[in-house]
């Protein structure tokens, strides 16, 4: 084919789609069903309709082949778990019984049985189910899900996709079973996956599929040359197949590197890429490889997980190179669509002139189709689009809300010293606990508490001028002490106020900085049911005045205990925000530091004798590429201690971090030079803490002995015997007591009866210490 006529071919689709609605409908018909107001049939239907209004809306924007079995109920790994049926033996039986309540129990674990562990998909804020693998694992297809929704696409006289997790991916994501020897490596299983992954696309294809997406981002990290070697045999072997679709192996997030001419060689019909900035060398590694001739090629143009609009002149520079490179070379954003929100033109609260500036899913599904229009017809078919995206990118550069002087000055003039503690761990260690007192394993909370119905209303009623600011504050108030209240009863040495004030743990803070913009209606999926309104960083930023002084000096009256001054770390207000793009990423992290510093030095200054400055973004964030790591973690430990080195020695520096995989940053956890750290444990059982010791790690540490992600309640032994576990790893006197995560979550009667269990199981093993 030649380049005219592969350009004359392209074609629009997207990987995948945001599942929530445009009211959050899936949402709420889940958290329905699972407080008994939503039947499983309601919920199937309310799911249906949601996807077919996607599909068709994808097909009247322009999309030529929508995708389908990206919709999930909670997690598409999870997903991928039940089509292959790799089902752990404690959730069988319920599976077996109940397919639908059996998924959510593997999700969410019930009070009997716990669920699966939980982490980060790749460098993203979305959680994915981690599958339990060991050497008796049997697998068994079971695609009736992904047959299902095929037929549906097809019903409405769309050209539908459907969309797997490939077979590499799926095994390098899984974990030996908790009963299972740890050095197992699940990718040992390749040849007894294959044969399932080769029955369900032989049922896609006689539902009528023409082709399957399999889904690899894993080959865009450092893979050794065995996992290589894995890919291409498992390619060659489903490539040799006779009784299938045709293939598309998709890649993104990063470099395809050392994978990219595996999968160029192997027999399947098209390669799905990135080419946004991240992912650049993607192009001369193709060139390199020669191109994928006789194949299809989907270019990952428009950026799937920031909500910039697109340069649409650079972006058909890069589609016209990529001609000539392919036999077919088709338009596409880099990733789902799944880490954006849906629509920018619900948004009433943010200035018209720089909404012009922002696409989300349904704007780049508008940017694809334009792109795809230009290569194959050419620039003069979308001359009136050209123009008005140079204007929006011409303005966005000009505007004075990107760039304040005074505040470029101040992270100019920022040195060495800044960034440092004025005295090493141990001398403030010994300060702290002069200044605090507090016992053997010391028991404390990671932050919010429940964020009831009645703290809800409360914050809809103020916005909509049915309470007065005194009114709502009074609330707020009510709920301060009464969380106080609670936790000196229950006995907690270090208290929290409950955050109750907190829509957010960044949006509240990027509420009050400037540089920031807060979108209403901008809801992403970060695990299950929970969805989260990422703030807009447009600009410089800085701190206009205090952010939490008052109501943590407000819960310290309450108590004679020390209580917590909270924060969200700058990595974690970058990460968790959709950040410019227009400048690097340690620069703007600079910025957020020095507005973080001076809420903690105010917070010392009030009394706060404990401060929390949260990081679980900072192994999210890692690089996907080790050649990458170093840069990064550069700036983002030095982010950190800019935040919080300003203190004096006796007052306490906490972090927090949850959900993700810990053990490669261990040396930054280190450099970040808090006095405590708390993190996850309690599903991965502990592993964190023998990371820790692992690498001699100095300072107090807290892994979690309650997964709040799950509505069961641990047992007092059951938080217990981790707790003991915890003691392998770490010394008494360095080891804090704590759950996974805030509790922001949770429901009361869960809340009180964990923490209190928590506080039992800290007394009971405080007890059996040589010391007591």
């Amino acid at each position: 084919m030649t380049a005219k006529s592969a350009a004359a071919a392209a074609r629009a689709t997207v990987y995948g789609y945001p599942r929530q609605g445009q009211h959050r409908e899936l949402k709420k018909a889940i958290e329905g069903h699972w407080k008994g107001r939503v039947t499983a049939d309601s919920l199937r239907s309310t799911a249906a309709e949601l996807r077919a209004a996607h599909w068709r809306a994808l097909a009247a924007a322009g999309i030529d082949e929508v995708p389908t079995g990206d919709f999930s109920y909670y997690d598409h790994v999870l997903d991928t778990t039940v089509m292959v049926g790799a089902i752990p033996e404690r959730h069988r039986a319920a599976v077996d019984a109940d397919p639908l309540g059996g998924y959510f129990a593997m999700a969410r674990g019930t009070q009997d049985v716990a669920p699966l562990e939980m982490t980060k998909w790749f460098d993203t804020n979305y959680h994915y189910l981690v599958p339990e693998l060991g050497p008796d694992t049997v697998f068994t297809a079971n695609p009736a899900q992904q047959v299902a929704e095929l037929q549906e696409a097809l019903a409405l006289g769309l050209t539908a996709r459907p969309v797997l997790v490939g077979p590499i991916t799926y095994l390098l994501l899984a974990k030996p079973a908790p009963d299972v020897a740890g050095d197992f490596d699940p990718l040992t299983l390749l040849d007894r996956l294959l044969p399932v992954y080769a029955e369900v696309l032989a049922d896609l294809r006689a539902a009528g599929a023409q082709w399957v997406q399999v889904d690899e981002p894993a080959l865009v990290q450092d893979r050794t040359p065995a996992q290589l070697d894995a890919a291409a045999r498992a390619y060659r072997e489903l490539g040799a197949l006779t009784d299938r679709p045709k293939l598309l192996v998709a890649s993104y997030f990063d470099r395809l590197g050392e994978a990219l001419p595996v999968l160029a060689k192997a027999p399947v019909d098209g390669l799905a890429l990135d080419f946004t900035e991240a992912a650049s060398a993607n192009l001369d590694a193709l060139a390199a490889v020669g191109g994928l001739p006789g194949k299809r090629l989907v270019a990952g143009v428009v950026n799937g997980r920031n909500i910039w609009i697109n340069d649409l002149e650079k972006s058909l520079a890069t589609l016209g190179t990529l001609l000539g490179l392919a036999d077919r070379v088709d338009v596409a954003a880099s990733c789902s669509l799944l880490h954006v929100p849906l629509d920018t033109s619900v948004e009433r609260d943010i200035d018209p002139q720089i909404l012009r500036w922002l696409a989300f899913a349904r704007q780049k599904t508008a940017e694809i189709v334009t792109l795809a229009r230009g290569l194959g017809r050419g620039t003069a078919a979308i001359e009136g689009e050209l123009s008005a995206n140079r204007a929006a990118l011409a303005s966005r550069a000009a505007s004075p809300i990107t760039r304040d002087p005074a505040v470029r000055a101040r992270a100019e003039a920022v040195t060495d010293a800044d960034a440092r503690r004025s005295q090493p761990y141990a001398e403030r260690a010994a300060a702290q606990r002069a200044r605090l007192g507090l016992p053997l394993l010391p028991t404390t909370t990671i932050g919010s508490f429940p964020q009831t119905t009645e703290l809800r209303t409360a914050r809809a009623d103020l916005r909509a001028g049915r309470i007065d600011t005194a009114g709502y504050e009074e609330r707020i108030k009510a709920e301060i002490q009464e969380v106080v209240s609670f936790q000196e009863k229950t006995g907690i040495d270090v208290l929290v106020h409950g955050e109750p004030e907190r829509n957010d743990m960044v949006q509240y803070f990027a509420e009050q900085l400037t540089g920031y913009l807060a979108t209403q209606h901008g809801w992403v999926q970060s695990y299950g049911t929970r969805y989260v309104r990422p703030p807009i960083l447009a600009g410089d930023i800085s701190r206009p005045e205090p952010m939490t002084v008052r109501w943590t000096s407000y819960a310290q009256s309450l108590s004679d205990r020390p209580v917590k001054g909270m924060l969200t770390g700058p990595v974690t207000m970058l990460a968790w925000s959709f950040v410019r793009d227009d400048q690097p990423l340690g620069d703007t992290a600079r910025q957020v530091a020095l507005a973080l510093r001076e809420e903690v030095n105010d917070l010392e200054a009030a009394g706060t004798a404990v401060i929390q400055v949260d990081e679980p973004a900072l192994r999210e964030t890692l690089p996907l590429r080790a050649a990458d790591h170093g840069a990064y973690l550069a700036w983002a430990t030095e982010a950190f201690r800019l935040s919080t080195a300003g203190v004096a020695p006796g007052t306490q520096i906490h972090t927090h971090m949850c959900y993700a995989e810990f053990g490669d940053i261990v040396q930054a956890i280190d450099d970040l030079d808090a006095d405590v750290i708390s993190l996850e444990a309690a599903r991965s059982h502990m592993q964190v803490a023998r990371e820790l010791a692992a690498h001699g790690y100095p300072r107090e540490a807290g892994p979690g002995v309650y997964d709040i992600h799950s509505p069961r309640v641990p047992s007092a032994e059951e938080a217990a015997e981790l707790l003991r576990t915890g003691l392998e790893a770490i010394p008494a006197e360095r080891l804090w007591v704590n759950p996974d995560c805030g509790l922001k979550t949770r429901g009361w009667p869960e809340t009180r009866a964990s923490l209190e269990n928590l506080v039992t199981a800290a007394r009971t093993v405080r007890g059996e210490l040589p010391s007591a």
